[in-house]
């Protein structure tokens, strides 16, 4: 069933504005959030414990990634609405991957996920990262119309982890 309401939605994105994207997508993360947190284990199945210690130092990791990227916004900046002579942030954690915000939720979710050995929180991580892909994707034909320097900045730059330089 939720697959299928997520499939639904995908089908009004591609045919609605910036705005009802923004916002569906929004309700489609609540959605997903929201059933991250439901308790089913379906296996009953635990790591040794120097893998638990690293899961849960990734699920930390996470949450430093997703801080530097609120920490590196601009004031000015959020989401697809901008002020007036707003400009893009191109330092700190962004210099090495364009949604950090998006890779440290990610990359908590798939951590807890293993941690609590829930096939669930998996599959919900899976749906979210194909979620984000599309969110972002969508933020970003916005930024290559408002900000020439985006697509430099795209070519240079990994969508969710950094790109491997030469």
């Amino acid at each position: 069933m939720l697959i299928y309401v997520i499939f639904e939605c995908f089908c009004f994105l591609k045919t609605s504005s910036i705005l009802k994207k923004e916002v569906l997508f929004l309700i489609i993360q609540f959605i997903l959030f929201s059933c991250y947190f439901i308790d089913i284990h379906i296996l009953s199945y635990s790591f040794a414990p120097w893998v638990n210690y690293t899961l849960l130092s990734l699920v930390g990791l996470g949450f430093v990634v997703i801080f530097l990227g609120i920490l590196n916004l601009n004031d000015d900046l959020s989401g697809i609405h901008s002020k007036k002579g707003s400009r893009m942030t191109f330092n700190g954690i962004y210099q090495y991957v364009r949604h950090p915000i998006y890779s440290g939720i990610l990359l908590s979710m798939l951590a807890y996920a293993l941690f609590t050995a829930s096939v669930l929180k998996v599959v919900l991580t899976v749906i979210m990262a194909v979620v984000f892909y599309y969110k972002s994707d969508s933020e970003e034909s916005w930024m290559v119309e408002k900000y020439e320097q985006y697509r430099v900045y795209k070519k240079k730059t990994g969508r969710f982890f950094p790109k491997l330089r030469k």
